[in-house]
């Protein structure tokens, strides 16, 4: 029988690049921000003040998204819109909603049956 390798093995760059991908989307404000251009483009503006952050933080922030190529913009004058890039984003979101739907609603049926054995419909025996 062999023994299990100490450390880590080197994963693919397949998994990497997709680890990577999830990372960049687990921040909060980085998901309000998708979600706030679900109804299309937005400037820099308007994201700022829908997600109460200063300048700073909402560039950096929409500079990730656009490094990581999740958003696009453009500059009209003195304004920059971004936009989503690819609309699939969409649907990822939509899958996470019905995910963590479908979780939310399993922890809520089971605190239910918890309670109604707080209220004594289930009787324990003691030896």
């Amino acid at each position: 029988m062999s023994e299990p390798r100490q450390g880590r093995a080197p994963q693919p760059p397949v998994y990497q690049a997709k680890a990577e991908f999830f990372r960049i989307l687990g921040h909060p404000v980085r998901i309000r921000t998708l979600e706030l251009l679900r109804d299309g483009e937005r400037t820099v503006g308007d994201l700022q003040n829908a997600l109460g952050l200063d300048s700073s933080g909402t560039s950096q922030h929409l500079g990730i998204l656009r490094k990581h190529g999740v958003l696009e913009s453009r500059r009209d004058g003195t304004s920059v819109y971004y936009r989503i890039k690819d609309p699939r984003t969409f649907q990822l979101l939509e899958v996470a909603r019905q995910i963590l739907t479908s979780q939310l609603t399993e922890s809520q049926e089971l605190l239910g049956q918890l309670a109604d054995t707080a209220s004594g419909d289930i009787s324990l025996s003691r030896p």
